[in-house]
């Protein structure tokens, strides 16, 4: 399911124990790069070669009494937004054969458009769930100014989501796409710090980039009792889904995982990307 299948498996795990109890499930996010290897010359489809890594992790979600006394984080919400109705957005995203019958991913020049929709419908479901009544109170407000004046003549309110949350784990798809979030919801250069020095180190690893950056803030000490995760997972379909985690207990260093003995490097500088 793309590099949102991590968080669509979330769902589908918390299906499975509200109607099993007493159980554990296991969801393995990880990325296949060999199948979807392109070996043609066609510019827009070598992309994928570029930007995806192999990775993987594995995340461990019950509903025993015995096991939430363990437990780091307690799943709150999961939203999903699927947006496959529309073709563009069906098609941005899309495996297909070029001229020479070579098979790879092709990536259309709409992505980031299309991402931005997805993204503004799944706040539009979230935002209520999550949101002070403040935020809502002037989201609302916005939503019938639009309506009323036009859209054109009524910009859009995006609420400031760092009410809601500590952290915020974006899919390191690609410097545009964490950039794009980070304008669009008016965040720091800490916030998405994580996602950031995902991408650096480990590159595109589809759906485990999330947890690679969940890790990552344990592994800096910045985890504590009472604060509250937005995993935001892009991918084909086109997609947009989000999870919300509160974290039950302070997170204490040195954390296992894929930081272990590299965590001190980082954050690094990371250069500009000037356009001649």
């Amino acid at each position: 399911m793309g590099c949102s299948a991590g968080l669509i498996s979330i769902d589908l795990a918390r299906d499975l124990l509200q109607v099993h109890r007493g159980s554990n499930a296991v969801v393995v996010s990880t990325e296949i790069i060999t199948p979807n290897y392109y070996r043609g010359n066609e510019r827009h489809m070598l992309l994928p070669n570029c930007l995806f890594r192999m990775g993987a992790a594995a995340i461990l979600l019950s509903n025993r009494r015995r096991e939430g006394a363990r437990a780091k984080y307690r799943l709150l919400h999961v939203v999903r937004t699927h947006k496959g109705a529309d073709d563009k957005a069906y098609r941005c995203v899309y495996e297909e054969e070029d001229s020479e019958g070579n098979r790879g991913i092709c990536l259309s020049k709409d992505l980031m458009a299309i991402a931005g929709d997805a993204l503004r419908a799944n706040i539009t479901t979230i935002g209520p769930l999550v949101l002070p009544a403040s935020e809502q109170l002037l989201f609302a407000l916005s939503l019938i100014g639009r309506k009323v004046a036009g859209a054109a003549a009524w910009r859009p309110y995006i609420p400031d989501f760092k009410q809601a949350f500590e952290h915020f784990c974006i899919h390191a798809g690609g410097r545009a796409v964490i950039d794009e979030l980070q304008k669009s919801l008016r965040l720091s250069a800490e916030h998405v710090e994580a996602s950031r020095m995902t991408l650096h180190r480990f590159g595109n690893t589809s759906s485990s980039s999330l947890w690679y950056e969940l890790n990552y803030i344990e592994s800096k000490g910045r985890m504590r009792r009472g604060d509250r995760v937005w995993q935001i997972g892009f991918g084909s379909g086109f997609k947009c889904n989000s999870a919300v985690w509160k974290c039950l207990r302070t997170v204490k260093t040195p954390v296992d995982g894929p930081w272990s003995g590299c965590i001190h490097r980082y954050p690094v500088d990371i250069p500009e990307i000037v356009k001649l």
